[in-house]
């Protein structure tokens, strides 16, 4: 089974990226985490995305799911479940293994990247469109950083043992979702996203995992 831990809070707003990411994804169960009082079973599960979300790790006192989801998160790298954490979902894992997570201020605009030669690149263009307030700021146990760009040193992560990969940028965020990201959050510099392949990220995810995309 494919699981989709959607954080977003605020769907009647901002689900669009969520349910753009699931658009990629094989047949899968989605689990909204914050209106939830337990954790998803991981019995049966092969792979897991967990989504991005305007909530921050930071706010975990005022929004106990986070406390849950990040423990969900222990239990899916000590089980070695394949694992993507997409923007939130990149500051949860890290956050959820010791690391840290601070807000720097909203960037959104394309960044070049500089990408590690990880599988989970292949055929992913270095130019990433990018939108998110807070930083990984340290990294979470047994996560390495895998991409960086100027402004950010933590721009995706990889657990060294458990099949746990991490990107902040949005690999479900097209040219086709541009209007409404400006409309939300503003846009800064060149609107042509010729060279942007991130969409790849999640089909290499997909067959990192063993399921099909």
């Amino acid at each position: 089974m494919f699981l989709v831990c959607d954080t977003e809070v605020d769907h009647d707003v901002y689900g669009y990226l969520p349910r753009a990411l699931r658009g990629l994804l094989p047949d899968h169960e989605q689990y909204h985490v914050p209106t939830r009082d337990e954790t998803p079973p991981l019995d049966g599960v092969d792979a897991v995305v967990v989504t991005g979300s305007t909530a921050g790790v930071y706010e975990a006192d005022d929004r106990p799911w986070i406390h849950r989801a990040a423990a969900f998160v222990r239990q899916v790298v000590d089980r070695e479940i394949p694992t993507l954490g997409v923007c939130f979902g990149h500051q949860l894992v890290n956050d959820a293994l010791g690391g840290r997570v601070g807000h720097r201020g909203l960037t959104a605009r394309l960044v070049e990247a500089d990408l590690a030669d990880d599988p989970l690149f292949r055929g992913v263009s270095p130019t990433l469109p990018m939108v998110h307030g807070d930083h990984v700021t340290h990294t979470g146990d047994g996560m390495e950083p895998i991409a960086s760009a100027g402004y950010y040193p933590y721009l995706a992560t990889r657990h060294v043992d458990a099949p746990v990969w991490t990107t902040q940028y949005h690999p479900e965020f097209t040219a086709d979702l541009l209007p409404r990201i400006e409309r939300d959050f503003g846009w800064e510099g060149t609107r042509d996203f010729a060279d942007v392949t991130t969409e790849r990220t999640v089909a290499n995810f997909c067959r990192l995992a063993g399921v099909d995309s």
